[in-house]
């Protein structure tokens, strides 16, 4: 409809409201701007120089930043008036200036976010804080910190394009973050470049792609851009390149910027402190927000880089974070590779110095002997660290891509964890599924040293299901995963539900639980889980429908007001309750139903399939979900909503999956499959598949021969299906014919079938027997034959089964629906009298009989739905609106009838009429029992509802031509019939041939109209001339008629037929599924109909009503179509389906896999393959080639030395040749000799693993950098220098003597030296004396359990990452052995084990590899153990002793000898060898 002029809408109306809605955009984007701003400056600092003091350039500061950038006050400063410029006093905190988001302009317009922090790590907390809460970023599951080159190098193709794309790869597959330095140069541009590769290949203008750049404030280039008080929203930065000279631009790919400040200019490197300390962070939280031990990994990437990059790696490895080294990056990252397979002992100063030589080229020069000293013992600590060092190289077939090699570290690295033990594997796996890397798990955890129970894969199981990861979840199922143990906890379940994500499904349960909250007067509260859990099971029966009964029950204990506890049922079927009973009787516990239904309600289809694939009853399993998902569909109110088709594709799914599964259960056993049809399921709310797929409107399903046949079988009732009509017909009239075998009942068919199979029984068992004549066997073959005979139907039942078949019901209802019709046109047309005749009482007590039926059809509740349920779905069958309209027009009709008005009477007799015309046209129904009527009255049902639409199309032209016709040619009628019929009868009736005369002045007859309107049965004539024609244009009129003709006839009719013909084509292909359909509702009404046909039906229905309502007798059960089995026959059938479904489902994956499409893509796949296999074939066989070309040039040198040797030998013993000797010096110089007199080149399967080392390594923790509890480092001292009688000019190791300085007396030093070598400090350090420090530790150990497997000793807990130690104490150089132990243990002690120790070999005597040891001062120990008896004294007193020291700061403790124990080494060492002194495995 039109609106009016009121109602209409200006377009200035329209752009006003429009702009409103961009102002409140703006308003809320400048709120949250605002907010950022100040908590930014709140708790983001930066740093800036408060006294300025001019360097040796003019206008420049200290700090580096000239005079124009300092304020007045440090400029003229009062409180630094004569010192000197001390970076730590001089340069103060501020309120950061710069913020905000970062344009970079160009091409996509890439935009990021950056802030400029302080270098202070107290403020790491607020950076992390910042970047999750503030820039909206999802924590990380990995974190990677890509370090190098910081200046611009060269890296092959094949390897930048690996890294790359396995960087990109790992990182999107794994949610990771990036960490970088941020700048356009170096390693940072590499990862930049792949991060535009990946947003310019997938689409994307702001990739998913998390890359931060942590750099330094002081070297960026056009920083001044950044500054805004109040932020920058966006910046808008350039990249400089020609301009920047010394200092450096940022990365246009990178997300977001951290730049560290530290207040000064130009100085580069102020962000490591920074950056490492937030890499330790980011490390220290839990992975995903769990609260789980798992936290957040880190992994450092190299590639190229300098001596600053190797601090980095060494210091990484240190604080054991896995590194990858690139092989072919050049400099640092060639070096580590280089020597990554070699043994320690082999990794020399020489051989370091001419790696470095050869990797770093020129810049070699410019290193000092003592950092290479250095940078040799930091690389040879890289190399006693293998778990944590992995080298990437291209030409090894087992680390093809970066992002594979970058997880394998990850694992390896937490797989080396000596203490975690099984921890280690369940780590491994949560990252492995917060990765979402199922490849990584199938290779590097599911292997067959790993033994995982069900229990144990809980955990990733339900990671893996709450964060949709399908592939996972069907790995874990393959692993070993019990979906009933999963699910054996109510908690668990409730969870998911609590953790389900945003969907349709969760909107409706929050709705109920907020309704439910407010009925109460209660205020919901948002984000708690239990508002809506008590509601799944609500909400779940509201979408399979109110026939079913509850899934889960709500508790009756255990509740508060504020929330109702969801339990799951109890484990096993259960019947039907009486009334007072436990609701919880009414379900089953299905833990393979609960999986699939979670996944179903969140419309998540990968999910969904594993669910089902678990499911037992699995036909009812998909129609269910078919119907929950159309019925969310449904309310969704978005039909065109990519959600809803979604859903509605989702149920058509799961269709095809019930008719797959039901017609190999028919194919295979058509009885069987038959009654899992009609087979109650407990656990889908006590439903029959056949229901639900009613219920989901499944036609396809419903359609299916097997569901037809069991239907068919329902018709037939207790008759054979293969009886013709004309028999039953025959029957009808002559019933006796029924004793006769004229009909064939079912039960003669079943006993048939019977003998056949017992004398193919009796026949084989005959030939199996055949020798052997032992009567009992044979009696016992022949009992089980005996028992399962049927009877044949007695005569009474024959009778019985006759009449109440349905079939034979609708037979005599057609009969009886003719003889009423029949009825009433006689009463219609002969015999309407005055006062209702016989005939005319006979019609009445006949329709009241139809009457009484249809209120029994409303009543009866034959699927109990309930009453509501019932008469929604009658108002909804048109044929039952048909009935009750020409009931209450019989009615209606009857009563104008009985008024002794005759006018009245005349209405009741039209009223009559009019309603015999609906009780014809209800004849129709009947016939869609039909094979051939039902399809065709569903296509005219279809076709009606077409030529509606078309009627009000041809409405308009009627109209319109009608009332302009009759404008022009008559003038003011006032009689309303003629208006109508002028208007639009006649312009009706022209459509179909009836060509008016009266347009045409030539035809006009003044005797067949009325001149003024005053003869009523005649039309008024039309305005006449003096001639006494009409005045009107006939012209016009006719023109006008064939307008109205050539659109109306022409157009719109032929419009109509090809509607129809479309209609047709379109129904035509699926009558037969909508006609099959339909007819159970046919065979429904017609089984739970009374026998006896209208109008004897009155009787049957005063019995049931005597029954049903006098005596309250329950109402009967319809067996046909439900039917509840005994457990062990359930459980018989049930399984009998699932052996079904898997071959459909094996019998669809053949399919899938030799389908055309599939075919392709693995032909592609295998081409891909090969291909890239041929390009490394060729690339390595290029690589062996250059290494053979290589080892020839170098045995080529080394045969030149040598003749030159021996010409030079021969020589000096005075032999001459008479030829001149050949030149080789060209030679020489072509060849290239190998750092340590070998090749630079390895064979394959040296990368695989470090090589073990004869001889044993010289102390290592005694040679660590950096001495403990001190900032005092070690001269560093390589592996070679370690002897005290190897020559090392260079060393020149520090003194540190924290309590005494008269110790640092050279004299006095060097009466002591350590035995085993250098350590790289002088002094006696922390250690109490100079020379050895003696340490006892006494080992009690104790057997755990009476078969004595598991061995343990007393340790004492230390707080510092749950460490444990050895008791024991300081022991006095002169001091006899059992004194010290008197003094170590107590002397009650003591006295029980005197006589024991006495007799007791050390397990251990000498020199201990400490930390705290230096060249001058060092730790020996003395170790001993005693085993302790259960039941002796002294094991009483121990435990005595233990359970003293719960309350203490080192509690002592019974710990496992095992290598779980976390020990120091050399403890560890003296437990391996206690250990097997008792045969225990450590």
């Amino acid at each position: 409809m039109l609106c009016t002029s009121e109602e209409k809408i200006h377009p200035t109306d329209v752009s006003i409201q429009l702009e409103n809605l961009k102002q409140t955009s703006i308003v809320s984007n400048i709120e949250k701007r605002c907010f950022l701003a100040s908590w930014i400056k709140d708790n983001i600092k930066k740093k800036e120089c408060c006294f300025y003091v001019e360097d040796a350039r003019e206008g420049i500061c200290k700090c580096g930043y000239p005079k124009t950038k300092h304020c007045d006050e440090a400029i003229k400063p009062e409180d630094y008036v004569g010192e000197q410029w001390d970076k730590d006093r001089h340069v103060r905190e501020m309120p950061t200036d710069a913020f905000g988001d970062i344009s970079f302009g160009g091409l996509g317009q890439k935009t990021g976010k950056y802030v400029r922090v302080s270098d202070m790590t107290c403020a790491i907390a607020s950076l992390y804080q910042l970047m999750t809460e503030q820039w909206k970023l999802r924590s990380p599951n990995l974190l990677i910190s890509v370090t190098g080159g910081a200046k611009n190098f060269y890296m092959k193709n094949h390897l930048k394009d690996k890294f790359r794309r396995g960087l990109i790869k790992v990182a999107q597959t794994t949610g990771a973050w990036i960490l970088t330095g941020g700048t356009h140069a170096g390693v940072m541009k590499h990862v930049g470049m792949a991060v535009r590769d990946y947003s310019l290949s997938s689409g994307l203008m702001e990739g998913q792609i998390v890359v931060i750049g942590v750099a330094p404030w002081g070297v960026i280039h056009n920083s001044d851009s950044l500054i805004h008080p109040e932020g920058c929203f966006p910046a808008h930065y350039s990249l400089d390149e020609q301009g920047q000279g010394r200092l450096s631009c940022l990365d246009i790919n990178h997300t977001h910027f951290l730049l560290v400040d530290d207040g000064t200019h130009g100085h580069y490197g102020v962000e490591i402190e920074l950056r490492t300390c937030l890499e330790r962070h980011i490390s220290q939280q839990s992975l995903g927000n769990k609260e789980s031990g798992v936290k957040i990994p880190v992994v450092c990437v190299v590639l190229n880089g300098g001596p600053g990059t190797l601090n980095t790696i060494y210091n990484s490895m240190l604080n054991n974070t896995p590194c990858v080294v690139l092989e072919g990056s050049g400099r640092v990252a060639d070096v580590i590779a280089q020597v990554a397979a070699l043994p320690v002992s082999k990794v020399t100063l020489l051989l370091i110095s001419k790696l470095l030589k050869r990797f770093f080229g020129q810049e070699y020069k410019s290193f000092t002997e003592v950092q290479v000293i250095e940078w040799t013992k930091k690389i040879q600590g890289i190399i006693r660290m293998p778990h944590l060092l992995t080298v990437f190289r291209i030409d090894e077939d087992k680390n093809c891509d970066v992002d594979v090699a970058i997880l394998q570290a990850l694992l390896k690295a937490s797989r080396s964890d000596e203490h975690a033990g099984r921890q280690s594997w369940e780590r491994q796996l949560e990252l492995a599924v917060a990765w979402n890397r199922v490849d990584i798990a199938q290779s590097e955890i599911f292997t067959e040293e790993s033994q995982w129970t069900s229990c144990d894969l809980h955990p990733a199981m339900f990671s893996a299901l709450v964060g949709d990861k399908p592939e996972f979840v069907r790995l874990l199922l393959e692993n070993g995963v019990c979906v009933r143990t999963f699910l054996e906890e109510e908690e668990t379940l409730c969870k998911l539900y609590a953790q389900l994500p945003a969907c349709f499904f969760l909107r409706k349960l929050e709705k109920r639980a907020q309704d439910g909250k407010n009925r109460r007067g209660q205020t919901p509260t948002p984000g708690s889980e239990n508002n809506y859990l008590s509601h799944v099971s609500e909400e779940v029966r509201h979408l399979l429908g109110s026939f079913t009964q509850p899934l889960y029950v709500s508790s009756r204990y255990k509740t508060t007001k504020d929330d109702v506890r969801l339990t799951v049922p109890s484990k096993g079927p259960m019947d039907l309750p009486c009334s007072g009973e436990d609701p919880t009787a009414l379900t089953v516990w299905d833990p393979g139903r609960d999986l699939f239904l979670w996944a179903v309600v969140q419309n998540n289809r990968a999910l969904a399939e594993i669910g089902w694939e678990q499911c037992k009853d699995c036909i009812a399993a998909a129609l269910a979900a078919s119907k929950i998902l159309r019925k969310l569909a449904q309310e969704s109110g978005e039909d065109e909503s990519e959600e809803a088709e979604e859903m509605r594709e989702l149920a058509n799914h799961y269709e095809k999956q019930a008719i797959g599964v039901f017609s190999e259960c028919h194919s295979w056993d058509a009885q069987r499959a038959q009654r899992l049809l009609i087979r109650v399921s407990p656990s889908w709310g006590r439903s029959t598949c056949l229901w639900l797929a009613l219920e989901a409107d499944n036609k396809n399903f419903v359609a299916h021969s097997g569901v037809q046949a069991l239907l068919t079988q329902i018709w037939c009732g207790e008759l054979s299906v293969e009886n013709p009509h004309w028999k039953i017909l025959l029957c009808m009239i002559f019933f006796p014919l029924i004793y006769t075998g004229f009909l064939i009942f079912r039960r003669d068919e079943d006993i048939q079938r019977e003998k056949e199979r017992a004398k193919q029984q009796q026949l084989a068992a005959d030939t199996v027997f055949a020798g052997n004549s032992d009567a009992k066997i044979k009696r016992h073959l022949r009992v089980p034959l005996q028992k399962s005979e049927l009877k044949p139907l007695n005569c009474s039942s024959r009778l019985m089964s006759f009449f109440t078949s349905p079939q034979v019901k609708f037979y005599w209802n057609i009969a009886s629906y003719f003889g009423f019709l029949w009825l009433f046109a006689v009463v219609l047309m002969i015999d309407f009298q005055k006062y209702p005749s016989w005939r005319e009482l006979l019609l009445y007590v006949w329709l009241t009989s139809l009457v009484c039926e249809e209120v029994r059809q409303l009543y009866h509740d034959f699927d109990g739905s309930g009453f509501k349920k019932k008469a929604k779905m009658y108002i909804k069958d048109l044929w039952n609106i048909l009935d009750v309209l020409s009931i209450i027009l019989f009615i209606c009709g009857v009563v104008c009838r009985l008024q002794a008005s005759r006018t009245v009477l005349y209405v009741g007799k039209v009223l009559l009429c009019i309603d015999f015309i609906i009780f014809s046209l209800r004849l129709m129904a009947i016939f869609t029992i039909s094979r051939n009527l039902g399809p065709k009255i569903i296509i005219v049902r279809r076709m009606m509802m077409d030529l509606f639409f078309f009627m009000f199309m041809l409405s308009i032209w009627v109209v319109a031509y009608g009332v302009a016709k009759q404008g022009i040619m008559i003038e003011n009628e006032e009689r309303l019939n003629w208006i109508v019929r002028g208007a639009v009868y006649d312009p009706y009736l022209i459509i179909f041939g009836n060509f008016p005369t009266n347009i045409d002045n030539t035809q006009f007859d003044q005797s067949s109209c009325s001149v003024n309107a005053t003869d009523p049965l005649k039309p008024k004539c039309p305005v006449l001339n003096s001639d006494n024609l009409p005045m009107f244009p006939d012209w016009l009129t006719i023109i006008m008629l064939c307008v109205y003709l050539l659109f109306a006839n022409i157009l719109l009719l032929n419009l109509l037929i090809a509607i129809f013909n479309y209609t047709f084509q379109e129904v035509q292909d699926n009558t037969d599924t909508i006609w099959k359909f339909q007819r159970y509702e046919l065979i429904k009404e017609y089984h739970s109909r009374p026998a006896l046909p209208p109008p004897f039906i009155l009787l049957s229905h005063l019995i049931l009503f005597i029954r049903g309502v006098l005596l309250c007798y329950p109402s009967q059960r319809h067996i046909h179509f439900r039917q509840k089995l005994e457990k062990t026959e359930e459980e018989e059938l049930l399984s009998w389906e699932a052996y079904m479904k898997d071959n459909y489902l094996a019998s669809t994956r053949q399919d899938q896999s030799q389908s055309m499409e599939h075919r392709i893509q693995d032909t592609a796949e295998k081409v891909g393959a090969m291909s890239e296999l041929l390009e490394r074939e060729q690339e390595m066989v290029s690589a062996t080639m250059a290494k053979r070309l290589t080892k020839l040039e170098e045995q080529v040198s080394e045969s030149a030395k040598a003749l030159r040797w021996i010409i030079d030998a021969l020589k000096s013993q005075g032999y001459k040749s008479k030829m001149q000797p050949p030149l080789m010096t060209g030679l020489q110089m072509k060849t290239s000799v190998h750092p340590a007199g070998k090749s630079s080149d390895r064979d394959d399967g040296e990368s695989s693993g470090q090589d073990t080392d004869d001889e044993s390594a010289p102390h290592t923790f005694a040679r660590q950098l950096q001495y403990p509890g001190s900032n005092v480092k070690r001269f560093p001292v390589p592996e070679e220098k370690v002897s005290w009688e190897v020559n090392f000019t260079p060393y020149l190791p520090p003194v540190y003597n924290p309590q005494d300085s008269s110790d640092s007396d050279t004299s006095v030093l060097d009466k002591y030296r350590n035995p085993e070598g250098r350590t790289g400090i002088r002094g006696k350090g922390a250690l109490k004396s100079l020379g050895p420090n003696h340490i006892l530790h006494p080992i009690f150990t104790r057997w755990r359990d009476a078969e004595r497997k598991v061995l343990e000793f007393l340790s004492v807990c230390k707080d510092v990452e749950k460490s444990v130690a050895l008791p024991g104490g300081p022991a006095e150089p002169d001091e006899p052995l059992p004194q010290t132990l008197e003094r170590i243990l107590g002397k009650k002690l003591h006295d029980k084990t005197k006589s024991e120790l006495k007799a007791r070999e050390p397990v251990y005597k000498g020199y201990v590899d400490d930390s705290r040891n230096t060249d001058n001062a060092w730790v020996e120990t003395t170790i001993i153990t005693l085993h302790c008896d259960k039941h002796t004294s002294l094991m009483a007193e121990l435990n005595q002793i233990v359970e003293s020291s719960a309350s203490s700061d080192q509690p002592l403790k019974w710990w496992e000898v095992s290598n779980t124990a976390c020990v120091c080494p050399y403890q560890r060492e003296a437990l391996r060898d206690v250990a097997k002194l008792h045969n225990v495995h450590f």
